[in-house]
């Protein structure tokens, strides 16, 4: 059965409709599996179609009950108030982050309702909703705050590879400092639970090291004696599959080759470096935890390829496709 599923235009004025465009237009293997519903203003959708060349009738829906099915020749989108100025291309503001957290906020209603049985998310700009007064940092605390879900997590996958985050938009110089026991098992404990939910029986994770070579014994860092291994230990008195910590430049190698389901990366950039350098354009976000499943590209609005017709979207077809193929 088809899975309506709903598409955040993203910050109007990144590559966002761009992206979601071509994906919808370009890929016909996208309807095998999904009905896919734009949540954004037609007239931006109307911009990004002429910025691409590409031609497509366009449906305004009150509600994603309106469509039963989707068409290749045909973009659904829901009715928005009509813009009186469309942000430029490129250009941060306080509209384009406005405008993205409005989509953001409707479409996790309509999947709270049962009306869409998942979203994917198109990139938003941190900038822009500071100035346009959205009091979120970010997808997952938005979706986080949306829908009262307590304790959501980041899944990357990519191929053969899964990768969790422990933490996401910290400061560098905090990561050893944020490190907690008792959080962790709590994270890891967490990661199986979601791991099972996406249809893995009996997962296995690995921990990520903080330290080169995994501290060796205390020589360049104590972190790993003094919280990780503990904190494996305890994960694994309660039964769970768990091992590490692995030094980071090994352990995401180990999990693509299958010695493990996924890696909890101890922070932002250890995990998304291995994702995208194995492979940028099918890297996929899902945001695990909520009451419907959010998936989201795993690139940023790109302001500078904004209205030149040369952004990928490759990403945008995969995170749809994977809305489909992990929802509940």
């Amino acid at each position: 059965m088809k899975k309506k599923i709903a598409i955040t235009l993203g910050d109007p004025a990144g590559i966002g409709p761009e992206i979601i465009v071509k994906a919808l237009l370009q890929h016909p293997d996208i309807y095998e599996t999904t009905i896919p519903i734009v949540f954004g203003h037609r007239q931006l959708i109307e911009r990004a179609l002429r910025w691409t060349g590409l031609d497509a009738y366009i449906r305004e829906l009150d509600n994603p009950q309106q469509v039963d099915a989707g068409s290749t020749k045909n973009i659904y989108c829901i009715r928005f108030a009509k813009l009186s100025q469309l942000p430029g291309p490129g250009k941060i503001s306080a509209e384009g982050g406005r405008l993205a957290f409005e989509y953001i906020r409707t479409a996790s209603q309509s999947a709270q309702q049962g009306s869409v049985q998942a979203v994917a998310t198109a990139p938003i700009h941190k900038e822009a909703l500071k100035l346009g007064g959205v009091p979120y940092l970010d997808h997952t605390e938005m979706f986080a705050k949306l829908t009262n879900s307590a304790h959501p997590m980041t899944l990357f996958v990519t191929g053969g590879l899964r990768i969790f985050f422990y933490s996401r938009h910290i400061p560098f110089r905090q990561i050893a400092d944020h490190l907690d026991k008792e959080r962790l098992v709590q994270t890891l404990r967490q990661g199986i639970t979601y791991l099972k939910q996406i249809g893995i029986e009996n997962p296995r994770m690995a921990l990520a090291a903080l330290n080169p070579h995994g501290g060796e014994g205390g020589m360049f860092g104590s972190e790993e004696i003094d919280i990780l291994i503990p904190a494996v230990a305890e994960a694994r008195q309660a039964g769970l599959s768990v091992e590490g910590p692995i030094p980071a430049d090994s352990v995401f190698h180990l999990a693509r080759i299958g010695h493990f389901h996924a890696v909890l990366s101890l922070y932002h950039d250890q995990g998304h470096i291995a994702a995208k350098t194995f492979d940028f354009d099918h890297t996929v976000s899902l945001t695990m935890g909520l009451p419907f499943l959010r998936t989201s590209v795993d690139h940023g609005t790109a302001m500078d390829l904004a209205g030149k017709n040369q952004a990928n979207e490759i990403s945008m077809v995969e995170a749809i496709k994977a809305a489909a193929k992990y929802c509940w």
